[in-house]
């Protein structure tokens, strides 16, 4: 189904944007996370991107030109599909637009003796940003700076955490950090007070306590004069040297050292911590840069972080302790609960041999510098089955059933907070060996919040395993859009029959989850039956 995608409200003073460039044009496949365009707005220039996936069927603003805030930007949608109702609706749904305006205006805004007239000569209130389409709220993570530090352009204020992921939050302006208005570890809803920025000593009371909460400024300020603003999210894109640092640039400029086969680690970032720019690309001549700085990796403090300290609570005594749920936290209930509740689940189970399996990865293992685990195996063993079993690689619609020919697996990483499906694009084209190194890249990332919103999206098949912590056998819940989870069992040791004998053999459970508005019984099942094929026969991999 088609989606419009409208001019964002990009700061809290923009009334209007204009398109700088479009990175994307009508007919190219759109994935969550790309950029689709630079939009200049009152205060900067910044990246747009898609939080759809489909095909750009229309581009309702071009290059130069200006419209205002929830304007039509764009269509995405199938490809082929008829978006005419939408375009032509544009103007309908204008008055609807229009209407939010006289939110903001000061006549509306509730009477407070004590609200100042106007902002202080230089002073920006900074407000919570809406980072993601689906996003409330959000929760601060860590603090850079504090109160009385300086700030300029392009320092990194806070990282905050939204129900995507945890992302790098920079300032579009300098001065001094006058006050914080959302602790670390404290959550609030989009355009409440973040901070206030401002020369140093100038007297705020009052501002925070009785700024609008939808991110209006104070009951009579100028609209001339200095404003409230959204500070910019800046997601961190990295990329690894060869002496085990990384590389911090923003998705912009890693696309375009993509396209232009710049390698990143011989650019000088000019933005904090070393972090690359676009204007840092386009600007480096090879030949002649300088050793990049590198951000030195921070101290992972997620395994002290997860040890709960349990209180002493006497003999006969009712102790609780109320823990706050995190975005992480609510964002997975409501999904769970959303699939659990609206897709038809059924699971398959089937028991598969390991002993060949186990025989391979000692082999493979042997190999200096390579390390396979039976997770990669299972991971590589799905791959190939989904290529010949396309209906299990699909995701319903209404209107449609898509069916998936690319093979892009997510795996389930447990993490401090709750649980996270880091995704491995193009996984049947990956080597055992690639496989593995990618799988411990994506999970310890993950287990110290640096993975990108990009790296968690696009899946088509998710895999979970619990066979670590000695579970034999569960059931997931499916991870939608896919129509399909698989379950990873412990490898137990076991009797078992074998030629008519019983002997000593290692076996593991599979358990398939399927959607069964996609999936019937009998396709789940000869599934099963190919991947069971591939693990209890590793050679056959490699065919």
């Amino acid at each position: 189904m088609a989606t419009k995608i409208t001019m964002p409200r990009l700061s809290d003073t923009m009334t209007e944007g204009t398109v700088a460039t479009w990175l994307k044009k009508v007919g190219d496949t759109i994935k969550e996370g790309d950029i689709l365009a630079e939009i200049e707005t009152d205060k900067a220039t910044m990246e747009f991107e898609s939080f759809n996936s489909g095909t750009l069927l229309y581009i309702g603003i071009k290059e130069g030109e200006t419209a205002v805030v929830d304007s039509l930007l764009a269509i995405i949608g199938n490809e082929g599909e008829d978006i005419s109702g939408l375009i032509s609706g544009v103007a309908e749904a204008a008055p609807e637009v229009k209407a939010e305006a006289p939110a903001q205006t000061a006549s509306e805004a509730p009477a407070a003796a004590s609200v100042p007239a106007s902002l202080p000569k230089g002073v920006i209130v900074v407000t919570m940003p809406r980072l993601s389409d689906t996003m409330t709220e959000g929760t601060v993570a860590t603090w850079l700076k504090k109160v009385g530090d300086e700030v300029k352009e392009g320092d990194i204020l806070a990282e905050i955490e939204t129900d995507k992921a945890t992302m790098e939050f920079e300032s579009f302006n300098a001065g001094t950090l006058l006050f914080i208005g959302i602790n670390e570890g404290q959550s609030a809803p989009v355009d409440s007070v973040l901070a206030i920025i401002g020369p140093a000593g100038t007297d705020i009371s009052g501002i925070a306590e009785n700024y609008k909460k939808d991110g209006a400024a104070p009951v009579a300020a100028p609209a001339t004069t200095e404003q409230s603003v959204t500070a910019a999210p800046t997601i961190e894109a990295t990329q690894t040297t060869t002496d085990g640092g990384r590389i911090f640039a923003s998705p912009l400029a890693k696309q375009i050292a993509k396209d232009k086969g710049i390698n990143l680690s011989q650019i000088k970032g000019s933005g904090e911590n070393g972090r690359i720019t676009k204007s840092d690309v386009e600007n480096f001549t090879p030949g002649t840069a300088a050793a990049s700085p590198v951000a030195q990796p921070t101290t992972d403090n997620a395994q002290a972080a997860a040890t709960v300290v349990k209180p002493f609570v006497p003999a006969g005594e009712i102790a609780t302790e109320e823990i706050k749920n995190s975005q992480m936290r609510k964002i997975i209930a409501k999904r769970l609960a959303e699939s659990l509740f609206t897709a038809p689940h059924y699971n398959l189970v089937i028991e598969v041999t390991m002993d060949e399996a186990m025989k391979s990865r000692a082999v493979i293992n042997s190999v200096p510098d390579t390390k396979v685990s039976f997770n990669d195996m299972v991971i590589k063993a799905s791959a190939l089955a989904l290529k010949k079993h396309p209906k299990i690689n699909s995701q319903w619609s209404a209107e449609a059933i898509t069916i998936n020919y690319h093979v892009n697996i997510g795996v389930a990483v447990a993490v401090e907070d709750g649980l996270v499906v880091p995704v491995l694009p193009f996984t049947d084209g990956m080597s055992l060996s690639q496989i593995g190194a990618s799988v411990r890249d994506l999970a310890g990332r993950a287990k110290s919040k640096k993975l990108l919103p990009s790296e968690m999206e696009g899946s088509t098949f998710t895999i979970s395993n619990l066979g670590m912590f000695g579970i034999t056998e569960f059931n997931s819940i499916i991870n939608q859009p896919n129509s399909a989870i698989l379950s990873v069992g412990a490898i137990v040791e076991k009797p078992v029959v074998k030629n008519g004998q019983i002997v000593v053999g290692n076996t593991m459970m599979l358990s398939l989850a399927c959607d069964h508005r996609t999936i019937d019984g009998a396709t789940g099942a000869q599934f099963l039956q190919t991947l069971k094929q591939y693990i209890e026969n590793p050679v056959t991999m490699l065919a």
